[in-house]
C-alpha cells in the first residue's frame, strides 16, 4: 500500500515543473499568451455561432450530423488548441522547452476537451455520455500533469481477495466503465440487427421475435465476458458465484425461468404470434408484443393485459386467428307464430348477404331452432373475412336491416305477455275457477 512518504514524493515530482518556473518571467509570458489565445478563440466561436446555419448537413446521416454539430460548437476549442500549439512552437525557437510547460498543458487540455466532446456527441444515452466524459477527463487530466501512473498504482495497491479474485478500486472502476461502454455498444448493435430482422419478409413475426431475443441475450453475454477478460477476471474463479446463482434459480426464480422457457416454446411452436386475437380466461384482445416474461394483449379500449408466458402454455387459449382470420358470426332473433318461418329465414339470409363484409364465398344460413313460449326462435349465421375489424359492428348492421325489413313486411317480433290481477286485501282472493 502506498504510504505518506510515497504520496508526498509523487506530489513533489508532479509540481516540480511549475515550481521551477514560478519565479521565472516566462511563466507570466505564457499566462498572457494563453489569455490572448482564449480571447481570440472566444471571438472566433462567437462569429461562427452567429453565422451558423442549422439546416446545414440535413441530408447527411444522423451520426454525421451530430458530429458536424459537435465540430461547429467546438470551433473555439479548436482555435484555442491551434493557437497555443503554434505559440509554443514559436517559443521553442526562442527559449528552452521547459519554459513552454504551461502552453503545452493548455494545448493538451484543449485537445482532450475536443476529442471527448466529439465522442460524446455520437452517443445518445445520457448516462453513458456522463460516464465516458468523466472517465476520459480524469484519465486525460492525470496523464497531462503526470499523475496517471502514481494514481493507478495507488488504486491497485488496496486489494481484497474474495473467492480467488483480487478486488481493487482500480478493478472496480475499470469494470464499471468497460461494462457500461460494452453494454451500450451491444445495445446499439442489437438495435441495428433487430431492425434488419424485423424488416425481413422471409421471417414470420414469431420467428422475428425469437431471433431478436436470442441476439440481445447473446450480445449481452458476450459483452460481459469480454469485459471480465479485459479487466483480468478469471472465469474459473466464478464457480462459487455461479453455483450460488444456480441455487437461487432453483429456490426463488422458478417462475422467472418458467416464463422464459415458456416464451421460447411459444415462439418456436408458433401457437401465438404478434397480431393474433386470443382469449385467455377472461381476457380477450390482440397480441401487441411478446416479451421474455410476458405477452401484452391490447383489449381495444385502451387497456393492456400483461399475461405471463406460463399461463399461455398451461391454460386453455383460444386463438381466433390461428388458421385464418375468417370468423363465423351467429345472430339470434324471434318472430310471432303468425309469421311464415320459411319467409322469415329467406328474408334474413337476403339481408345478411347484402350487408358489407359478409363473405359471399360462404353463403349465410338461417335455421328455426325452437318453438318458444312467445314465438319462434331463429339462428342466422354468416362469415366475415376479417375478424380484426370486429364482429359487433356487422351484427349491428344486420339487426338494424332485419328490424326495418320486418316492419316493412309486417312480421312482428314477440313480446312477452303478463296478466296482473288486483284484489282488495280485506277480501279473500277469488278461486282459480273463478279466475277462469
Amino acid at each position: 500500500m502506498m504510504d505518506l512518504n510515497a504520496l508526498h514524493e509523487m506530489l513533489v515530482s508532479a509540481l516540480q515543473p511549475v515550481d521551477a518556473e514560478i519565479m521565472s518571467p516566462w511563466l507570466y509570458v505564457q499566462l498572457g499568451l494563453i489569455l490572448v489565445a482564449a480571447v481570440v478563440a472566444l471571438a472566433v466561436a462567437t462569429a461562427v455561432k452567429s453565422r451558423g446555419d442549422s439546416s446545414a448537413g440535413s441530408a447527411l446521416p444522423s451520426s454525421l450530423r451530430r458530429l458536424l454539430r459537435g465540430l461547429t460548437m467546438s470551433t473555439g476549442t479548436i482555435t484555442f488548441a491551434v493557437l497555443t500549439m503554434a505559440i509554443r512552437a514559436a517559443m521553442i525557437a526562442l527559449a528552452p522547452p521547459h519554459h513552454t510547460y504551461l502552453l503545452a498543458v493548455a494545448a493538451r487540455f484543449a485537445l482532450a476537451w475536443l476529442i471527448i466532446r466529439l465522442v460524446a456527441s455520437l452517443i445518445r444515452n445520457d448516462t453513458v455520455v456522463w460516464l465516458v466524459s468523466v472517465s476520459a477527463w480524469a484519465v486525460a487530466a492525470l496523464s497531462i500533469v503526470g499523475w496517471l501512473d502514481p494514481v493507478v498504482d495507488a488504486l491497485d495497491s488496496v486489494a481484497v481477495v474474495v473467492g480467488g479474485i483480487r478486488l481493487t478500486p482500480l478493478l472496480a472502476i475499470k469494470a464499471t466503465v468497460f461494462l457500461t461502454i460494452a453494454l451500450w455498444l451491444s445495445g446499439l448493435l442489437s438495435r441495428v440487427l433487430e431492425t434488419r430482422i424485423e424488416s425481413s419478409r422471409d421471417l414470420t413475426p414469431s420467428l422475428q421475435v425469437l431471433l431478436t431475443k436470442i441476439v440481445r441475450f447473446a450480445l449481452t453475454v458476450v459483452a460481459v465476458m469480454v469485459v471480465m477478460a479485459a479487466v483480468g477476471i478469471d472465469m474459473s474463479s466464478l464457480a462459487i458465484f455461479t453455483g450460488a446463482v444456480g441455487v437461487g434459480l432453483g429456490l426463488g426464480l422458478q417462475k422467472i425461468v418458467s416464463n422464459f422457457i415458456s416464451g421460447i416454446i411459444l415462439l418456436t411452436d408458433k401457437s401465438v404470434k404478434p397480431g393474433d386475437l386470443i382469449t385467455v380466461g377472461d381476457y380477450f384482445g390482440r397480441i401487441s408484443t411478446m416479451k421474455t416474461r410476458y405477452i401484452s394483449v391490447a383489449a381495444g379500449d385502451g387497456r393492456e393485459f400483461l399475461i405471463p408466458n406460463e399461463d399461455l402454455v398451461t391454460q386453455k387459449v383460444v386463438n381466433w386467428t390461428y388458421a385464418d382470420r375468417t370468423a363465423l358470426v351467429k345472430i339470434g332473433f324471434a318472430t310471432t307464430y303468425d309469421a311464415d318461418p320459411r319467409a322469415a329465414c329467406k328474408l334474413a339470409i337476403a339481408i345478411a348477404a347484402a350487408t358489407p363484409r359478409v363473405m359471399p364465398q360462404k353463403p349465410p344460413g338461417c335455421l328455426l331452432t325452437e318453438f318458444g313460449d312467445n314465438g319462434m326462435k331463429f339462428a342466422l349465421t354468416f362469415w366475415v373475412p376479417d375478424i380484426d375489424a370486429g364482429t359487433d359492428n356487422v351484427k349491428s348492421e344486420v339487426l338494424i336491416a332485419l328490424w326495418e325489413a320486418f316492419r316493412r313486411d309486417g312480421i312482428r317480433i314477440p313480446v312477452p305477455l303478463r296478466e296482473i290481477h288486483v284484489h282488495d286485501a280485506r277480501t279473500p282472493p277469488p278461486d282459480a275457477a273463478e279466475l277462469k
